[in-house]
């Protein structure tokens, strides 16, 4: 595709780009925090499922402009990730022991502030289907949330709307003071996507989180029978989900395809190409490569 496709002409992909971002999902992140402050006073902070890394860029030069030099960040994926500067990277399942044994070793307290989660599955175009995927990867990220934050601690994790959102709310506000759903403006209008901010963890005194090897956390948080019990306390109070949508009409809109630059493209000077801002760390074609070097066999030399 030409320079003038639909992604070329995203405005947002090419902000990134220019700024040094390894995806436009940075603006996601910038917008809430500066809707929620999420940042303002984090030391210790998880992102999960986080390749290729946008949003710890984003957590570190934060920090940094917070002059929180000594600060914590932990990015883990199952994906490798180029190292970014700031931050340890682990690469592991965060359904697994070891996984959250492994981020718990990065923290000398013991506790994080805030537990970031942009994760999503593959997109089937299956909209229940992929709903349902999304709220368990939510739930999956919680459950290791549990582990790791402490008290008066902030979650944010990304959503699929639907009709499980509902659900999902009702259990994340057993472990939160306060829970919003709240759309960044660089989120496209026509993406079903949007984010749970919580703040306010306070740990549930029935709630002993487990990686159980015989049950996925996901179904600990659906069946307990005394988080059933406190959702129903909760959910006859009537709750009505607080909706946020961040950033303001100086803002950028996602769902528009701004022309570059009229004045660049009718001057003498051509509008200059940005290599990625970050290459692979594994070429597609790696595996052809390590064939062809290795030392033939005799069988292969007979052939």
């Amino acid at each position: 595709m030409g320079r003038t496709s639909k992604d070329k002409r995203d405005i947002y992909y090419r902000k990134a780009k220019e700024e040094g971002y390894r995806a436009r999902s940075a603006y996601k992140l910038l917008q809430l925090d500066q809707e929620f402050d999420l940042l303002k006073n984090a030391t210790n902070v998880v992102d999960l499922c986080a390749a290729p890394g946008s949003w710890s860029q984003v957590v570190s030069q934060r920090l940094r402009e917070l002059g929180k030099h000594e600060a914590t960040i932990v990015a883990v994926d199952l994906q490798e990730i180029a190292p970014i500067e700031g931050v340890t990277i682990l690469k592991g399942d965060i359904t697994s022991r070891p996984t959250v044994e492994a981020i718990l070793r990065e923290f000398e307290s013991g506790a994080v502030d805030v537990v970031l989660s942009d994760g999503a599955p593959d997109v089937t175009g299956l909209h229940d289907l992929d709903e349902y995927i999304q709220s368990e990867l939510i739930l999956s990220a919680l459950n290791v949330a549990t582990f790791l934050l402490s008290k008066g601690g902030t979650f944010v994790a990304k959503v699929f709307r639907g009709k499980d959102t509902c659900g999902v709310f009702s259990r994340l506000s057993a472990f939160f003071e306060n829970v919003t759903i709240a759309k960044p403006r660089s989120s496209r209008n026509s993406s079903i996507e949007a984010f749970f901010v919580c703040r306010g963890y306070s740990k549930p005194s029935f709630w002993e989180p487990t990686l159980s090897l015989h049950q996925s956390p996901c179904a600990e948080v659906f069946t307990g029978s005394k988080i059933h019990e406190e959702l129903s306390s909760q959910e006859r109070r009537n709750v009505i989900m607080p909706f946020v949508s961040c950033g303001d009409l100086s803002c950028y809109d996602a769902d528009m395809a701004y022309d570059i630059d009229k004045d660049s493209l009718e001057s003498t000077t051509a509008t200059k190409s940005l290599p990625p801002v970050q290459a692979p760390i594994h070429v597609a074609y790696e595996s052809a490569l390590a064939r062809k070097r290795a030392p033939k066999t005799h069988h292969q030399n007979l052939l």
